[in-house]
Order: structure tokens, then sequence, then C-alpha cells
């Protein structure tokens, strides 16, 4: 039987992870963290934030609300509040067919 490699997953993420999955400031994760209730973040004995993968997923989110999409932050936390199982079914399709992209273009550049 063939050796297959075990995907990892992280339980948490630091602050400095998801800044630099998003590519924004410590700041605005925390403001978000402020104004949607779907992010609740730990805290660890110094205060620092440890991020679930939900949490991640949450934040994907609510960026592509509010960047993508343009809903303003009162108009996503409402939206959020009545479609939820809605959002979370499309953020999935989203990041598969982001997925599918990211190997189709590692496939154009071997060829």
């Amino acid at each position: 039987m063939p050796y297959k490699e075990r995907d990892i997953t992280k339980r948490y993420h630091t602050m400095g992870e998801v800044t630099e999955m998003f590519n924004v400031n410590a700041s605005q994760i925390r403001f978000y963290e402020k104004e949607f209730d779907i992010l609740q973040p730990k805290k660890n004995k110094k205060g620092n934030r440890l991020f679930t993968p939900e949490d991640v997923e949450n934040l994907k989110i609510i960026f592509h609300l509010v960047k993508d999409k343009g809903f303003t932050l009162q108009g996503a936390r409402e939206y959020l509040k009545n479609n939820k199982s809605e959002v979370k079914e499309n953020q999935k399709v989203i990041d598969s067919l982001e997925r599918l992209k990211q190997f189709l273009l590692e496939v154009k550049e071997q060829l």
C-alpha cells in the first residue's frame, strides 16, 4: 500500500498569520472582530488572539462581502444574519473555484 501524506491542518492561527493571509493590518482584523458577532477568536493568557479555521472562513466571508461585493459593514452584518447558511455554502464554492484556478495556472506553467 503506497504511503499517502496526511493533510496537516492547524487548530489555531496567530494574528500575524491571519494578517498575512488577508494582506491587511491587525487593526482591521480587530475592528472586524468588534463589528461582527461571528468572529470569536480565542485569547491566550497573554491576550494574544488565536483564530480557528472557522474564524478564518468567517473572515473570508466578511472580506468577500465588504471588499468584493461592496457591502457596507451594516449591510454585511445584516446579510450574514439573514443568510448565514447560504453565504457559507457560496464561500465553499468560491474556495473550490480558486483552488481549481490555481491548479490550472500551475498546469499552464508546466506546459
